[in-house]
């Protein structure tokens, strides 16, 4: 491997040749202002268009100043951070930002979490010149039912288009415009819902400043909790106990569950309830449908659709029904865990607790974006009323919290409700890449050879790979299994299927890379991949401290299934926990 030596700030350091500027002050620990560079380093994903100009720095023998983030490291290269030249152009370049960006922080949503506020910071910035005489481009807000765009506050770091198009293909989102007037956007201006946006969002996720943010849920929340005449309960995904310590200063990878459970408690709930419940419950749909496909299969069906594709996540729902809807009959019919809690929570839970439909709200804690947006849809509603009402983020959560004057670090923990929050280790692993088809895959085995499953943990089917398979040996049936995070790495997946090329029994896809931990809801990581693989490693530190870790074992899913539903893909669990899909490629072109 080639090395070359440059002296940066009278320091020398050896890098590799193809090494940027930034990166090799990084190693010095030599920190230089970012706004549009951004390096998820575990997951391929790097934005560096050099745009903002805050990372410039000085560099021997060269008349400009050179924007680190881009710029190759050459040897013999002498470099300066921090002269007064650089500092002078940094501040410059921000109050030119600044000139035309709202100043309305008191009441922003990303206020005390933005980038451009925490650079004016750093940078000393307390005033913009001819503040009084200059002019603000402005363009018309735009809410969809997950996230709402904000022009008026993007800086053009483009980490959005990035995000959208390189990682999820997407497509949503590139430059519009030119000079002041320059903005990213969709296509000819129209509303994100009329575009291929699929609400991952990710876009959100990397945003530096509220140009891209969530529908805030919060308010309709609060009103239903202070309602006597409501039963408001409330579901956990299992990424959000990994993350949400984040917040409030714990480090990445803490879990707080216990605590969770009494600040949702505290905050008002009647009952708290896990989805990880449902995730079980999911596994028990799911993976009979995966052994009932395969055994059909293997007598010579040649109409038995193969692979199965999982189908808990619904930005994934909404990219292939928009992207590849020719291929809408493949995944798994089974609803995700958020939208098989709602319809047991107003049936089963409801008539046990005397309480109509109408009259128990059902909310759901999420870290996901699109999540916002299946709860809407209107198959998941019965006569108009929604079988989730609400679905907020994790960084929503934590905004309420905040406001009742909670810190989450001295509660004590509290324990789910029951029925509805028993749940098992394998559910847990629903929040990262790959958890899914390994809690899928310890059910169906033992459902398949009447054996148990020695091994539990299936470590062949984990890890951070954009695209990786796996096998998982039936007693003699080698199950071939795909996993993919990440929208982009989907689509490769998909191509291979239509292509005839695909050797997979089974795939599961997650829209957001590393899965829901790194979810458009959660708290923001920076850039940080990190933070990714220590919320993983929390989840599977809970998977392996469980007393149950295989969800056909849950003892209130076995009570479900003899009570009310009977079996798993009977009748009244494809009534109440399976669902269709729909051409919405097809849909689009017929309203445009």
């Amino acid at each position: 491997m080639d090395m070359i030596k440059l002296t940066i700030d009278n320091k020398v350091v050896e890098v590799k040749k193809d090494a940027t500027i930034f990166q090799a002050a990084k190693k010095l620990n030599i920190d230089i202002p970012i706004l549009c560079y951004m390096h998820l380093e575990h997951l391929d994903i790097e934005n560096k268009p050099g745009g903002c100009r805050i990372c410039v720095v000085e560099v021997e023998g060269r008349r400009n100043l050179a924007p680190s983030c881009s710029t190759k490291v050459t040897e013999g290269m002498v470099v300066r951070t921090n002269s007064m030249r650089v500092i002078n152009a940094r501040r410059t370049v921000m109050e030119f930002i600044l000139s035309d960006h709202p100043k309305e922080c008191l009441t922003c949503s990303k206020s005390g979490h933005c980038d451009l506020q925490d650079m004016a910071v750093k940078l000393g910035v307390r005033e913009i010149p001819n503040e009084a005489t200059s002019e603000m481009s402005t363009y018309r807000l735009d809410t969809s039912p997950s996230i709402v765009r904000n022009l008026d506050k993007c800086i053009m770091c483009r980490r959005c288009e990035t995000m959208c198009n390189e990682v999820q293909t997407v497509g949503a989102l590139s430059a519009i415009n030119r000079g002041f007037e320059a903005a990213v956007a969709t296509a000819f201006e129209m509303n994100l819902e009329a575009s291929t946006c699929t609400y991952c969002g990710q876009c959100v996720a990397v945003c530096p400043t509220a140009a891209l943010t969530e529908v805030d849920h919060t308010p309709q929340v609060i009103r239903a909790i202070a309602d006597p005449k409501k039963t408001v309960i409330v579901q956990t995904a299992p990424a959000v106990r990994a993350a949400l310590g984040e917040e409030f200063g714990m480090e990445a990878g803490t879990l707080v569950t216990g605590q969770m459970v009494t600040a949702l408690r505290e905050l008002g709930f009647n009952y708290v309830f896990d989805t990880d419940f449902a995730a079980d419950l999911t596994i028990m749909e799911e993976g009979t449908e995966l052994l009932g496909r395969l055994k059909a299969h293997l007598e010579g069906d040649k109409n038995v659709k193969l692979p199965i594709l999982t189908s808990c996540c619904p930005g994934w729902v909404n990219f292939f029904e928009t992207q590849f809807p020719d291929m809408k009959d493949i995944p798994s019919t089974a609803r995700s865990p958020q939208q098989m809690f709602g319809p047991i929570a107003k049936t089963y839970f409801a008539e046990k607790m005397g309480v109509k439909r109408e009259d128990m709200i059902v909310v759901s804690i999420m870290p996901c974006l699109a999540k916002k947006y299946e709860a809407q849809r209107d198959e998941f509603k019965v006569n108009g009323n929604p079988d989730v009402d609400f679905s907020i983020s994790t960084r929503e959560l934590a905004h309420l919290i905040k406001q009742a004057n909670m810190d989450l670090n001295n509660l004590e923990e509290g324990e789910f409700d029951q029925p509805l929050g028993e749940s098992t280790g394998a559910s847990v692993i629903f929040g990262t890449t790959g958890g899914v088809i390994e809690a899928a895959a310890r059910t169906a085995y033992e459902v398949h050879t009447g054996k148990k499953l020695e091994k539990v943990d299936l470590t062949q089917l984990r890890g951070m790979e954009g695209i990786r398979a796996g096998s998982v040996d039936f007693d003699g049936l080698e199950v071939k299994i795909g996993i993919a995070h990440g929208l982009g790495n989907a689509r490769k997946l998909l191509e291979d299927i239509r292509d005839g090329k695909s050797h997979f029994h089974a795939i599961e896809i997650m829209a957001c890379p590393g899965g829901c931990i790194g979810g458009g809801g959660q708290p923001l990581h920076h850039g940080n991949s990190e933070i990714l693989q220590k919320r993983a490693a929390a989840l599977y530190r809970e998977d392996a401290g469980k007393p149950i870790r295989k969800s056909h074992e849950n003892p209130a899913i076995k009570e479900l299934y003899e009570k009310f539903l009977g079996e798993p893909c009977g009748e009244l669990s494809h009534e109440l926990l399976h669902t269709h899909y729909f051409d919405r490629k097809r849909r689009r072109d017929m309203e445009d």
